[in-house]
């Protein structure tokens, strides 16, 4: 069996070229092909020895495959199928702006976490992605060669993958690699302690954690892991880590009509994040199917937004994307089969 070239690191293309004499320099120099040029044909990867282009052609692919469907959105947004060697589906959003094209990947076929407003989580886990399925979600597109972030807000909880993560984080930012700024990429998670702590240590990326309601007695009922790992403890460890090199901690909170926008909830925002550099980002609510759950108005999450801001908390309300093609936050997997 060939080895797949998409997803390696230079050491561990290393150790299996080295034997043939062969350096490191080769390893990144075929990485860089890969990855930066999109070189799909071992034979078209420049700058290395002939005798290394034949190992090449012999052992390896690049590994990197084309989705297998794709949707546009009215407002340009674009919602990708993929199918990896194994036949776990997952979905990509590409998100088209003036100023940003960002592309929001998947790190899991469906998610285990089991929230209760997220269309991915009601279709099951199915298998984690590797690294190189992560980033031939990025490589692989069209316009790959446009996109300016990287969010992982796509199906799966990242931390619950969190080696192939950490390992296509790095693969994002190294200069060997797609040299995307760790302030250009964000990780998104429902809060899984040990991942956080670890993922904290071993990455400079972005970290956004999925709240709901600053109430553990409401966030258990909605969010199943704030039982085994309090959304407060991670708030703490959030606020306690030194942020080095502009690095963004944030938090999504999702608005639902008469559920978690009251002034009760505001003034528990307020407490919580006081005196915090952490920015809380409101998000609007994805209705799934027909369920009698809304999103709060316009009015209410702008209301919110204000009234943080003058509590001197960072805030934003983030646009709704996608949503007609299902490709907004909550609804991906909303067209593959549960079989």
């Amino acid at each position: 069996m060939k080895h797949r070239l998409i997803g390696m690191t230079p050491e561990e293309l290393y150790k299996v070229i080295q034997p043939y004499g062969f350096d490191s320099s080769h390893a990144i120099k075929i990485l860089q092909n890969i990855y930066r040029k999109g070189v799909k044909n071992m034979s078209l990867i420049s700058s290395i020895p002939k005798p290394l282009k034949e190992l090449l052609l012999t052992n390896f692919i690049a590994g990197t495959y084309l989705p297998v469907n794709l949707q546009i959105s009215s407002d340009n947004t674009v919602k990708y199928l993929f199918r990896n060697e194994n036949g776990l589906e997952f979905e990509t959003v590409f998100l088209p702006d003036r100023k940003r094209n960002t592309v929001c990947v998947s790190t899991q076929a469906g998610c285990r976490m089991g929230c209760h407003f997220c269309l991915t989580g009601r279709y099951g886990f199915k298998g984690n992605l590797s690294s190189g399925d992560i980033i031939n979600q990025v490589i692989s597109l069209s316009q790959h060669e446009a996109i300016s972030h990287v969010v992982f807000m796509g199906m799966g909880e990242p931390l619950d993958n969190l080696e192939e993560v950490i390992k296509a984080c790095r693969i994002l930012v190294s200069d060997w690699g797609l040299s995307v700024s760790s302030r250009n990429i964000t990780i998104s998670t429902v809060g899984i302690l040990p991942g956080v702590s670890e993922f904290l240590k071993r990455s400079e990326c972005n970290l956004t954690l999925s709240l709901y309601s600053p109430f553990p007695e409401e966030r258990k009922l909605v969010v199943p892991s704030e039982k085994k790992y309090p959304a407060h403890n991670l708030i703490d460890i959030m606020k306690s880590y030194p942020i080095k090199k502009k690095r963004r901690l944030s938090i999504a909170y999702v608005m639902l009509k008469d559920i978690n926008d009251s002034e009760r909830h505001l003034e528990a925002l307020k407490k919580l994040f006081h005196d915090s550099f952490i920015r809380i980002n409101l998000l609007p609510y994805h209705r799934i199917n027909h369920e009698p759950v809304c999103s709060s108005t316009e009015e209410r999450m702008k209301y919110f937004k204000h009234e943080l801001i003058i509590s001197g908390i960072s805030a934003s309300i983030r646009k709704t994307r996608g949503e007609d093609i299902c490709a907004a936050c909550g609804l991906l997997a909303s067209g593959l089969s549960k079989k």
